[in-house]
């Protein structure tokens, strides 16, 4: 018979319905040495969370084993827990750790797998292979987009017209040593010219000048490692000329993670180059040139200690921390045990478990650092009268994270149980392999954006109400947290953890066949639904307030 009711730990006073109870049922949990059962007092929808005892105002509701609201309207034993009854409220914390040691799955089976990736000079080996296009200020979003025209269609990467497509066809044919004909062209629109670069990708923006400079020196820093990330060939970069966001800062940013500057780097300025004709004729030229060489390189095995996985969750839904995230966490664990990194970023979604994160921290400056992060990130969002408290989204309330805790305490799952090996400020690059923390708002896109920037070179993107979040450059993963929405959605989802709440599958072999799909996606085997629906989301944080 399927369990329809979850007790996630045996501290909690509270139940998670894993299907709609009935009114006037009863329950049963706690162990098999000491069963109890309670009468459920109000219809409890699938998510949301029961009391299993009667609860005064002022008493707090713990999940997880740790506090994740207050009570401030008494709840009978099998009532229903609102925001009506209660508040957000969580436990307090320090920078002092006490180191814990948390049983860890064993990476052995996967120790000797490969993928297919692309090596690169320094090292980084990226599971796709593309040249960027970006621009330095949003004065350049206009020549951005002319040049996807002109190139994605041309090159077989996209369906647009344009009027530089003109002038791709031209270098292609001298590419020929000939003039293209009407079946050349459409043969190279079938099949790409450059067969081993898998597209050109566009990274328009609206920071770069305005603001403040603290911004657009983020924002370098944030393009700098988009051009360093292992997935990216070279990039084309386009600037005004007068913006605060200069060439120099990011080249000097670009320095700053490869001092060796072994990246080709085009960077057009078109208030030297006069005309918007010219300005675009000349970036035409010498990028398709630098399209050429990307395209060859291709794709040969690399130990899974390449990979640097971003854990990322969006739309989360009361079973987040039930399925799809503990499944997510359990394949960082391996990841990370093979020898790979993975980072967990959303700083306001870990409000509530700082002390569990701070215990995890290797050494006592990466707790002072992340406990000092959140700290400032707390402080700024009530400088302008907000609060982690405001985190929870309609959707997420209306599917049962009904405070900023609980949306916390299932958050966290995705970060599994190996230890803090680094911890990141925006818009830093990765630099300790192992399991990291990353300062980011708990926006999806943003923080996506983040990671990327940071090096993921592959994203694992859990969701229980559904969201199509996918990024330039890294190949995202959808993974459902619920069989509903991965039924409903399924053009969007890529994997589904569903399984898990139904009984039907144990996290152990939901996490195994999700690193399975995340190889073949590595690999270039499979595309997700992301990349298939040209999902490109791309969102510079400017370190404001975003919960």
């Amino acid at each position: 018979m399927a369990k329809t009711i979850l007790q996630l730990d045996p501290r909690d006073n509270v139940l998670v319905a894993l299907t709609t109870l009935d009114l006037g049922t009863y329950v049963k949990f706690g162990s098999a040495e000491s069963p109890l059962q309670c009468q459920v007092m109000q219809t409890i929808p699938a998510k949301h969370k029961m009391a299993t005892k009667a609860l005064k105002p002022g008493e707090l509701i713990t999940m997880y084993g740790m506090v994740v609201g207050e009570v401030v309207e008494a709840i009978p034993a099998g009532g229903l827990i609102t925001t009506s009854n209660i508040r957000h409220r969580a436990a307090d914390y320090t920078a002092a750790r006490q180191p814990v040691t948390h049983p860890l799955p064993d990476p052995t089976p996967w120790m000797g797998r490969t993928f297919m990736g692309y090596h690169r000079a320094d090292g980084q080996v990226g599971t796709r292979n593309y040249w960027i296009v970006l621009p330095l200020v949003f004065c350049e979003n206009r020549n951005v987009e002319q040049m996807r025209e002109a190139l994605e269609e041309e090159l077989g990467y996209g369906t647009v017209n344009s009027t530089y497509r003109r002038h791709v066809r031209e270098l292609m044919s001298k590419q020929g040593n000939g003039q293209p004909r009407a079946e050349e062209v459409a043969a190279a629109r079938r099949e790409r010219l450059f067969p081993n670069l898998d597209g050109v990708r566009f990274l328009p923006h609206q920071g770069g000048c305005g603001g403040t400079r603290q911004d657009s020196q983020a924002l370098c820093g944030l393009l700098a490692g988009y051009i360093h990330h292992p997935n990216v060939a070279g990039a084309t970069v386009l600037s005004l000329g007068c913006q605060h966001a200069q060439a120099s800062i990011l080249m000097e940013e670009l320095r700053a993670r490869d001092p060796k500057l072994r990246k080709q780097v085009i960077i057009v300025d078109q208030q030297s180059a006069g005309t918007e004709s010219n300005l675009m004729n000349i970036a035409l030229d010498k990028t398709f040139a630098a399209l050429a060489e990307a395209n060859r390189t291709e794709r040969a095995p690399a130990p899974l200690s390449a990979l640097t996985v971003a854990l990322q969750c969006g739309g989360s839904d009361g079973f987040s921390g039930i399925s799809a995230n503990p499944t997510v966490g359990y394949v960082s664990d391996l990841v990370v045990g093979a020898g790979g990194t993975t980072i967990l970023s959303e700083f306001p979604e870990l409000h509530g478990v700082e002390q569990e994160l701070v215990n995890r921290c290797t050494t006592d400056e990466l707790a002072e650092r992340f406990s000092g992060l959140m700290r400032t990130y707390a402080a700024a969002a009530r400088a302008v009268n907000s609060d982690f408290a405001f985190n929870p989204s309609p959707g997420n309330i209306r599917d049962g994270l009904i405070t900023d805790a609980i949306k916390s305490a299932g958050a966290a799952r995705k970060g599994g149980s190996s230890p803090i090996s680094g911890v990141l400020d925006y818009p830093e690059y990765v630099s300790a392999r192992g399991f990291n923390l990353q300062c980011t708002p708990g926006n999806d896109v943003e923080s996506v954006t983040a990671q990327v920037g940071a090096g993921s070179n592959l994203v694992l993107f859990t969701t229980g109400l559904g969201t199509p979040t996918g990024n330039p450059i890294a190949p995202v993963i959808k993974i459902s947290t619920n069989s509903t929405t991965g039924e409903r959605m399924h053009d969007i989802i890529d994997f589904d953890a569903g399984p898990i709440v139904s009984g039907k599958s144990t996290i152990k072999d939901s996490a195994e066949e999700l690193l399975e799909l995340s190889i073949a996606v590595a690999s270039g085997e499979r595309q997700t639904k992301a990349e298939l629906h040209n999902q490109r989301d791309f969102i510079p944080w400017k370190r404001g307030v975003s919960l």
